[in-house]
């Protein structure tokens, strides 16, 4: 078994008299797909709020490991979750800059680089060659991302004429762009045809296998969650109703309950009586 990445002790997430996340614990392991699924309303989008510094949670602890050392992220300010603990994370609306091209939109996801090595902006004006070499690395490190995705002849082209597929898995490269450890997706799969779907899919176990790190998704595709995540986590009001492999997962009667209801009632056999019948 893989090792620990990140360690959510009790998180608790009240708004007002909501508590929109109750006593969620879980671990998500180095180099698996952990699938964080539930009901509308279940708190899933809540919880990478918090993980990723949009919400300061009420109550809990969420530890992420990186290089031997340890990070207390509902401690740190959401940029410094992202750059120094390296926590990337896309949204369930595409964020890309769709007036800009392919390769500018995967550049300027390495902007924090980009500035150190030019000492925010000095050595960038005079062409210093620390910061001549940091642009170069940026340059092949989006190329790489776009000969990964077969889009590298678009890349000069504005990203917003991409197919809605191709816009998701760009999205996801950009985030990659950044170096991250843990990568939080919301929904990567929402709107996505069979086709884009399959290589999503393809994408995704890729950038585990790959690149070796781990991959934290909210998805409410249930081909998309059984056929790649190593670990599922079900919410549902908040709470932590079901935790395991997507095997154990799907024939759990508490994730069942959560999706489809409580069963009707069985007229195989009469109702018994009730004191109200007897009575007439």
């Amino acid at each position: 078994m893989s090792t620990p990445l990140l360690e959510v002790q009790h998180l608790t997430m009240r708004f007002g008299g909501l508590t929109a996340v109750d006593d969620l614990s879980f671990t998500a392991r180095e180099r698996e797909i952990t699938a964080l699924i539930g009901p509308n309303g279940a708190g899933k989008t809540t919880v990478f709020n918090c993980l990723t510094g949009f919400y300061r949670p009420s109550a809990g602890t969420m530890i992420l490991h990186r290089g031997g050392r340890k990070y207390q992220l509902e401690r740190m300010e959401g940029h410094r979750v992202a750059r120094i603990a390296g926590v990337a994370r896309t949204f369930q609306n595409i964020r890309l800059f769709v007036g800009m091209t392919l390769l500018e939109n995967l550049i300027v996801a390495q902007h924090d680089e980009l500035m150190r090595a030019s000492m925010f902006s000095v050595a960038g004006l005079f062409g210093f060659s620390p910061y001549r070499r940091a642009e170069k690395a940026a340059v092949q490190k989006a190329r790489y991302w776009l000969d990964r995705l077969e889009l590298t002849a678009s890349a000069d082209l504005p990203a917003g004429g991409l197919s809605y597929g191709d816009r998701r898995r760009l999205e996801i490269a950009r985030a990659m762009c950044t170096g991250p450890t843990l990568l939080c997706l919301d929904e990567p799969a929402a709107g996505l045809n069979p086709r884009e779907s399959d290589r999503l899919n393809e994408l995704l176990l890729s950038i585990r296998d790959q690149h070796r790190i781990g991959l934290l998704l909210i998805e409410h595709d249930m081909k998309v969650v059984m056929g790649i995540s190593d670990h599922v986590v079900v919410l549902d009001y908040g709470k932590k109703i079901a935790d395991g492999k997507p095997v154990e997962i799907q024939h759990d009667p508490a994730v069942i309950r959560a999706y489809l209801g409580e069963p009707e009632p069985s007229f195989e056999t009469e109702p018994s009586a009730s004191p109200r019948d007897e009575d007439r």
